[in-house]
């Protein structure tokens, strides 16, 4: 089998999850390869660098476009291409949301052989200064650096502000490079969250075991005098790996370890380490789709995280059930709860192996991470006696997977709507409403 030529020109056909356009080359057995190329678009004829090969498929690199795309812009960002965090700024935004939606549908197809023939419901966000929450890698040498990984690599590339991060965000990034000299080793990473306003900054630092705290706190000071929007920095210790040492709660450097974010429907408590949405124009929207005008005795919100769900349904239902792990996280739902909300710290799973038979909620809402709910939560969830299941996923892929199986207990898929949190960027926000007819639920609970 002839390797492809190192350099070659190809048609690009569509794009696929992940960010790269598909094309195919013809193999001299009559057999077409995948090659893989980023920064393109649909219908492109484009000159590529093969970088990669395998049996199955070719990664090759972007050289020039032959033939360009109308939906082709120039991006606005100087770091693009070379930055490893947006995919998409070549695009208008029109076609972007029009991508995403031919990806999800294409994609629930492919794994799930869910053909779904209703209109995918698509909310737009403004496409750039939408993150409430960026995270920025740091080096000290040999030279100074905060930035992202280049693109396919953990090469540090150095920014000076991110256009797809809010105003405040980008203030403080300036703020740092002002205040690099300070900046000490030990340091790896900064993550940068703002409020509703984007007129308060909470800071979150992760270090290395050998970090000196005093040393960091000297830094936080210095950045609270040139940024009095800096409301707080904590600091989480990593492991050479860069994963968490668990359990560790983290060390208060400045001021205070949580901060309010304020939506249409609730405050939140947010504190350092807990998870909470990063489009900041989009908030109340996603809120609306999943809480709706849905109300009832008793809901379930599964990975509920602060409870941004929670507190929208508490206004509906007579109780609300808040299932959340994450030691922050369930910190935060318990002081931003009200008297019809009960919190569990279980995880999902035990809660609902546990639960099963002493609770009829009406409502399930879940919004996994992007390893979604997996067998034996579907599994569980197929023998809820719930009439209507509401699913946020960040993962198409594993949301396919999961659906497919919900599917197969009875559930079936009534609404699909693309919530576009991430502008600029491969990600698929998505809310899927599954509802289950009586006899089906019934035969299930049995």
């Amino acid at each position: 089998m002839p390797p492809v030529a190192a350099s070659e020109k190809f048609v690009i056909e569509k794009l696929v999850y992940g960010g790269d356009g598909l094309a195919r080359v013809q193999e001299a057995d009559g057999r077409a390869k995948t090659v893989f190329v980023p920064f393109v678009l649909p219908g492109e004829t484009v000159e590529a660098a093969v970088v990669e090969q395998k049996k199955g498929f070719v990664r090759a690199g972007l050289e020039r476009v032959l033939a360009a795309s109308e939906a082709r812009i120039d991006p606005p960002c100087p770091y693009y291409l070379r930055c490893g965090g947006c995919h998409y700024q070549h695009a208008t935004y029109e076609a972007q949301l029009k991508l995403k939606s031919e990806i999800l549908r294409e994609t629930l197809e492919r794994t799930a052989r869910l053909s779904f023939q209703n209109e995918i419901r698509v909310h737009p966000s403004p496409p750039f200064g939408y993150r409430n929450r960026t995270r920025l890698h740091v080096a000290i040498a040999p030279e100074f650096r905060i930035g992202y990984f280049r693109y396919g690599s953990h090469e540090l590339l150095a920014v000076r502000n991110c256009p797809i991060s809010s105003p405040l965000i980008n203030q403080a990034i300036a703020t740092i490079w002002q205040l690099h000299a300070q900046v000490s080793s030990g340091l790896n990473e900064i993550e940068f969250f703002a409020n509703d306003r984007d007129d308060q900054l909470l800071l979150e630092l992760y270090i290395s075991p050998e970090a000196d705290p005093e040393r960091l706190k000297q830094l936080c000071q210095s950045l609270a005098e040139h940024l009095p929007q800096l409301a707080g920095a904590s600091s989480f210790i990593q492991s050479p790996g860069r994963r968490y040492l668990a359990p560790q709660d983290p060390a208060l450097l400045y001021g205070v370890s949580a901060m309010k974010y304020q939506t249409r429907f609730a405050e939140y408590t947010v504190s350092a380490g807990s998870f909470f949405q990063t489009n900041r124009f989009l908030t109340d929207t996603l809120v609306e789709i999943v809480a709706g005008d849905r109300r009832g005795t008793l809901a379930l919100d599964l990975y509920a995280g602060v409870g941004l769900f929670s507190l929208a349904l508490a206004q509906r239902f007579e109780q609300v059930i808040a299932v959340e792990s994450a030691p922050a996280s369930a910190r935060d739902v318990e002081a931003n709860s009200t008297p019809n909300i009960r919190v569990s710290r279980k995880i999902t799973e035990s809660f609902l192996a546990r639960s099963q038979r002493t609770i009829r909620p009406e409502l399930i809402i879940v919004d996994p991470p992007r390893s979604g709910l997996g067998e034996r939560v579907t599994g569980l969830l197929g023998k809820t006696s719930a009439r209507e299941l509401v699913y946020v996923s960040c993962d198409p892929a594993t949301l396919a997977r999961d659906l497919k199986a919900l599917i197969g207990y009875g559930w079936q898929l009534r609404e699909l709507n693309l919530i576009d949190l991430f502008p600029q960027t491969f990600h698929i926000e998505t809310v899927s409403v599954l509802e289950r007819e009586k006899r089906s639920r019934v035969s299930a609970h049995k």
